[in-house]
């Protein structure tokens, strides 16, 4: 609140001679942002901040329009953050952050740069020395990682609500089973653990983890539980069907959209491109630690000195933006938790994936 705030009073104090500004902020998660304007956009906010993989919805219900200023954001911004602002050729609003993404955290005291190429010098780096790398394999987020690369897809289909999915295929140079199959092997390796970011945090205090799979947000904690030894890569290549695959990611930016039904539209979208704009997004940096969407903030000395962000944005070549539907999640998350446990019940493999991709690609 005190960041936007400041951007907002600094907005204030720009037009103070061309208006009168009452403005009211309002706190409210991102991730139910697309739920809450939905169920009245005329009572809506004017500006609100989302995620990027609400926008296709946004866009279908007539919650916000194209932009005037498409142009100038297309020339300002991350060409990636530009693609998540944009459906069918037009762009439907402001991005702000490209930091929702993973990569990889490591104790440079236990891998070498050779070993954080691949998964399988950082596993037996990491069990040489009884330490642990760690990955959350609870969630479909952190998942995708393994199928990104290998011709196997997700995504959202043209309704904007159910998905495609064809992570159970049989065809193609890899299958479906020879990616289980690999995850299988990667959790009976002694160096690896399924942990989530707690217990990565934990174990990099006490000397258990020796690297993780994890977002910006965890920057500063792994910084302090790591000291000196602290760094950051792109995600390493994995063996899958005897190959070195590099493995994927999703991405996701956090942009600003204008309520097509604000009663003060022009000023709206005033404030939300300067609330956008670098001086304000080198702002949420310094105080955040959020990642720049527009490029010269990107390119600053203060993110060039940040190694997270370096990271994520050298991952960033293999990412996929995050389009999923809901009926992605639950079903990944099974399948996760079957992979770690290495116990998928009674069936055979093509079975169990032919069942998780059923359950993903259902209609609604």
């Amino acid at each position: 609140m005190p960041m936007l705030e400041k951007m907002v009073a600094s907005f204030q104090e720009e037009y103070k001679s061309e208006a009168k500004f009452k403005i009211e902020i309002v706190p409210a998660a991102e991730s139910e942002c697309r739920k809450n304007l939905l169920a009245d956009l005329e009572g809506g906010p004017d500006v609100f901040s989302f995620a990027d993989d609400q926008l296709m919805a946004m866009v279908a219900a007539g919650a916000i329009e194209p932009i005037e200023e498409a142009e100038k954001v297309k020339s300002d911004c991350l060409e990636k953050a530009v693609e998540a602002s944009t459906i069918n050729g037009n762009i439907y609003c402001y991005p702000m952050t490209a930091d929702n993404g993973y990569f990889m955290y490591y104790d440079k005291s236990v891998f070498s740069d050779e070993d954080i190429k691949t998964l399988d010098g950082m596993l037996a780096a990491a069990a040489t020395k009884e330490k642990k790398v760690t990955m959350d394999w609870t969630s479909g987020w952190y998942l995708y990682s393994f199928f990104g690369n290998t011709g196997l897809d997700v995504g959202l289909n043209d309704d904007g609500i159910s998905n495609y999915c064809t992570f159970n295929s049989t065809e193609g140079a890899i299958k479906g089973v020879d990616v289980a199959n690999a995850l299988m092997a990667i959790a009976g390796n002694p160096g690896f653990m399924d942990a989530g970011d707690d217990a990565m945090i934990e174990g990099m205090k006490n000397g258990t983890v020796a690297a993780g799979v994890n977002g910006i947000w965890l920057a500063d904690k792994v910084e302090k539980a790591l000291g000196k030894n602290y760094g950051a890569a792109p995600l390493p290549t994995y063996t899958c069907a005897g190959k070195q695959v590099q493995m994927s990611s999703f991405s996701g930016y956090k942009l600003l959209g204008v309520n097509a039904y604000s009663k003060n539209k022009a000023w709206a979208e005033k404030l939300a491109q300067w609330i956008t704009n670098e001086e304000n997004q080198e702002l949420r940096f310094a105080e955040r630690g959020h990642g720049p969407a527009n490029k010269k903030a990107a390119e600053s000395e203060a993110v060039a000195k940040s190694k997270a962000i370096q990271a994520l944005l050298a991952q960033s070549e293999n990412a996929k933006l995050q389009k999923i539907g809901a009926r992605y999640w639950d079903p990944m998350t099974a399948f996760g938790q079957a992979m770690a446990n290495r116990n998928i019940g009674n069936l055979q493999l093509q079975e169990y994936l032919d069942q998780m991709v059923e359950k993903i690609t259902a209609a609604y």
